[in-house]
């Protein structure tokens, strides 16, 4: 099947002097343009109204075509090392790719249109505050060797659209369990010189136990994303989803976006595990006694809604001795994550001292 055509740009977002394609300024919060540096105030994402949630159900079952497409003249590349799939301007294609540095980035020939976004969260915190930020997270690195602190790896930083689904759903959830309680024996017996001794043991009385709850749940949110590491995005979580402004090109001018690579279907099935998981949690909560065991839940799930977003990411990608790392800050929060290379002599001095003091401890001792 032949991909539906794009649909064509809305606005371009030029200049007003000098008629280059004018960027979007996360510490101004206007577009600037990069060449003359003519600011250009931008009042659309106020006038745009509120964000509609969209009925997760009938999405998947029918698509409208008006959901589909960039709404601006968009290309997307697919790096082949991490495989991350890039949207950009047509005229920024000739880079290496902004999640591992890879050179090797072809056309990525879409199957089908993607879903468009439907809302952004725009760029809060400069290129230059979270390089600072950054400096000093890398400062507070105990274990990183000594020469990488000083490296000015903080030059290779990029600003990313990053897309995520968020999901609501109002949940009714029955559960059962077994509830113990704690209760305590006086127990006697003998101890190593032969003498007479009690001690209190713990026994547990099992009773069955039943309830349930009622538990909405808001932007339950999904990464779409192939190009970051996910566990860093969670430590970077939450963004403040309810700040987010209808979809608007003004805000990706001047940025990468990442096209999703977990689609609608999948993303429901992962938020759908994400809440029975907190279901469990907070059935749990609700057993009485001391503890619990063989909990069952039977949740059944009803007004389902989503929405597409982009989030701003700030994403720091980097080779030291043949191994890659990245390192990424919330674009609005600035909540910083990252991996980083350890030095072995410095693991090595921190295992040799607590050795050291292990065998003073003993020696005390004896």
């Amino acid at each position: 099947m032949n991909p539906p055509a794009q649909i064509a740009a809305r606005e371009k977002h030029a200049c007003p002097a000098c008629g280059a394609q004018a960027e979007w300024n996360p510490a101004r919060q206007m577009l600037i343009c990069p060449f003359c540096g003519v600011e250009s105030p931008y009042e659309g994402h106020k006038a745009g109204g509120a964000v509609a949630e969209l009925d997760l159900l009938a999405m998947l079952r029918d698509l409208p075509a008006e959901q589909r497409g960039w709404d601006t003249a968009r290309r997307s590349v697919q790096c082949q090392s991490c495989k991350a799939v890039m949207v950009f301007d047509p005229e920024k294609v000739g880079k290496n790719c902004d999640f591992c540095g890879s050179p090797a980035l072809v056309d990525y020939e879409e199957l089908q249109s993607p879903i468009r976004p439907q809302s952004v969260l725009p760029f809060k915190l400069s290129h230059s505050d979270v390089r600072d930020r950054m400096k000093r997270w890398y400062a507070g690195r105990w274990f990183a060797p000594n020469a990488f602190k000083h490296k000015a790896l903080v030059d290779q930083l990029h600003g990313l659209y990053v897309p995520y689904w968020t999901f609501d759903a109002q949940v009714h959830c029955p559960w059962q369990a077994d509830a113990g309680h704690y209760y305590y024996t006086t127990q006697t017996y003998r101890d190593g010189q032969g003498r007479t001794r009690t001690r209190q043991v713990r026994h547990v009385r099992w009773v069955p136990a039943s309830g349930e709850i009622d538990h909405f749940f808001d932007d339950e949110p999904v990464p779409a994303t192939k190009g970051i590491d996910q566990s860093l995005l969670r430590q970077v979580e939450p963004f403040p989803t309810q700040e987010v402004v209808p979809y608007d090109t003004a805000f990706l001018s001047g940025f990468v976006v990442e096209r999703y690579q977990i689609n609608l279907e999948e993303a429901a099935a992962a938020s759908l595990e994400q809440m029975h998981d907190r279901l469990e949690d907070l059935c749990a909560a609700e057993v009485p006694g001391d503890t619990h065991r063989n909990l069952r839940i039977q949740p059944s799930y009803s007004n389902q809604t989503f929405k597409h977003l982009l989030l701003p990411i700030w994403l720091l990608t980097y080779t030291y001795h043949a191994r890659t790392f990245q390192v990424v800050a919330n674009g609005y929060t600035g909540e910083i994550a990252g991996r980083y290379p350890k030095s072995f002599w410095k693991i090595a001095g921190v295992v040799l001292l607590a050795l050291i003091a292990l065998l003073i401890v003993i020696a005390v001792q004896n």
